[in-house]
């Protein structure tokens, strides 16, 4: 039996609001059960990470790069950038960068001419950047679960880091790796804990310099409490901006996490280099109290019970079920919708599988017509996707940045609007135009507009649009029309 016209309908749904964007033949391919097509990616959550590889390393390699270019530089520091030694004395440098006279083998030899000392840092950031880049958009670009990724894009933004933030520009990538991917189907205690303890993360809002005013590390330094990490956590990350909090609460929980950091340098052990740590002489003695409840456990115990409260608590529902329906359905989502989103994140302790049913399960889900502007990353990967454009991963970056969102370079810990306002201003549609153009000339000589409207839209494509592509003077007009019509720029 052929689909039913809403049916057809529901498929162009379930491709563009939970995924990103059609490929050739999806709409006709899913038409016959559209939820159950989303729903089948929630079988397999190992399908939204991204494993290491030999160019994609964990935060502690990340880290070990890092380390060993600080050596080096301390090795080319002391004979110059240049790679002439400091003294006219022979010499060489043991590890540790000091140079020692006769010194044995064993040592590193001075380094013959290179890069200025101040570059190799830089080099381990960029390099980490740019495969992380990769790899994240090659995934999105060729993936079968596409709603995963949407998943994984929600998540990220919601816990988001900038690369803007020194080492953060090495760290972004393997930071959703690790603590995002892993959890987007899980519970989201366990996501909270693993962002909150990720490098990328107490990096991002300083919290490794947040020192306990009576610590033994902080009494008589100038140096002092951050508030940084425990006001985010609290406004963005789990409460919400009226989530019933005070200022008290996050003085309070930002003394409750002096101490947490992570290893980096000579300091610490290897085992502990770009891992999350526990530095009890920095931690402010004592027992707080976070929204009415007292916190005395000794060591990081008390901050991860403040984490644990956090997450099953009921303003912190309200605020993910309000944030997962604005993103997934409109700027002004239905309160029935929020009201069963936020039901289900409180039933289930937060289970972000149940969550994510309970939004595909929900009529309001489907039957609004599209209403969200897609941003300019999903923007770029549908147009690549829907078109079988041969596109480099860095052009698509390219493209996402020129529309506004580089990767990974959010302005604030607010992370990218999620409104219509921030992506559909009069230089975003113009950018979006000239994509068009280019979008129009790359797409192979033989494909008839109206075919491939048909495909991609579905039957419940609009009359303007359908007219528009039909009365074109030109094949490339018509694909610049195509694409700038409300069936694609909205999902």
């Amino acid at each position: 039996m052929a689909p039913r016209l809403s049916e057809q309908r529901d498929a162009a749904t379930a491709v563009r609001r939970f995924g990103l964007g059609p490929k050739p033949g999806d709409i006709a391919r899913i038409a016959a059960d559209p939820r159950g097509y989303v729903l089948a990616a929630l079988a397999n959550p190992a399908a939204a990470r991204i494993q290491d590889s030999p160019e994609l390393e964990a935060s502690p390699a990340v880290f070990a790069a890092l380390e060993e270019a600080r050596i080096e530089q301390a090795i080319m520091k002391a004979f110059g950038q240049n790679g002439t030694a400091a003294s006219s004395q022979s010499a060489t440098v043991p590890a540790n960068g000091s140079a020692t006279p006769g010194a044995l083998p064993m040592m590193v030899e001075a380094p013959p001419k290179a890069a200025p000392a101040s570059q190799l840092a830089g080099k381990v950031r960029r390099e980490a950047l740019r495969d992380e880049t990769f790899a994240r958009i090659n995934r999105a670009v060729a993936t079968d679960t596409p709603f995963l990724e949407r998943l994984v894009y929600f998540w990220s933004n919601h816990f988001c880091v900038s690369v803007t933030k020194g080492q953060v520009r090495a760290l972004a990538g393997s930071f959703e790796r690790e603590a995002i991917r892993p959890h987007v189907l899980g519970k989201f205690s366990d996501m909270l804990t693993a962002v909150e303890h990720h490098p990328a993360m107490l990096i991002f809002l300083d919290n490794q310099q947040s020192i306990g005013p009576n610590s033994p590390a902080g009494i008589g330094r100038d140096r002092g409490l951050n508030e940084n990490l425990a006001r985010e956590i609290l406004e963005l990350h789990t409460l919400g901006v009226d989530g019933g909090y005070s200022q008290a609460d996050v003085t309070s929980f930002a003394r409750i996490i002096t101490g947490w950091t992570f290893g980096q340098g000579e300091m610490v052990t290897a085992a502990d280099q770009g891992r999350f740590i526990f530095t009890p002489n920095r931690h402010e003695p004592g027992a707080f109290a976070v929204m009415g409840k007292t916190y005395e456990q000794p060591g990081r115990a008390a901050g991860e019970a403040v984490l644990k409260d956090l997450a099953h608590h009921p303003a912190t529902a309200r605020n993910i079920a309000r944030k997962f329906a604005r993103h997934f359905v409109s700027d002004n989502p239905p309160p029935a919708l929020i009201a069963a989103l936020e039901k289900s994140f409180r039933d289930s302790g937060g289970d972000l599988a149940a969550l994510t049913r309970a939004l595909v399960s929900a009529p309001e889900a489907w039957d609004r017509a599209p209403a969200k502007i897609v941003p300019p990353f999903d923007y770029a990967v549908s147009l690549v996707r829907g078109f079988s454009l041969q596109t480099p991963p860095q052009e698509i970056n390219r493209l996402a940045a020129v529309l506004g969102q580089p990767l990974w370079q959010v302005s604030s810990p607010k992370g990218w609007p999620d409104d219509d306002n921030a992506w559909m201003g009069p230089s975003p549609i113009r950018e979006r135009l000239r994509i068009a153009e280019w979008v129009a000339k790359s797409v192979p000589g033989t494909s008839d507009p109206r075919l491939v409207l048909a495909d991609l839209a579905g039957p419940g494509v609009g009359e303007l649009t359908k007219q528009a592509v039909a009365r074109a003077e030109t094949r490339e007009q018509a694909f610049e029309l195509m694409i700038m019509s409300p069936d694609f720029l909205r999902r």
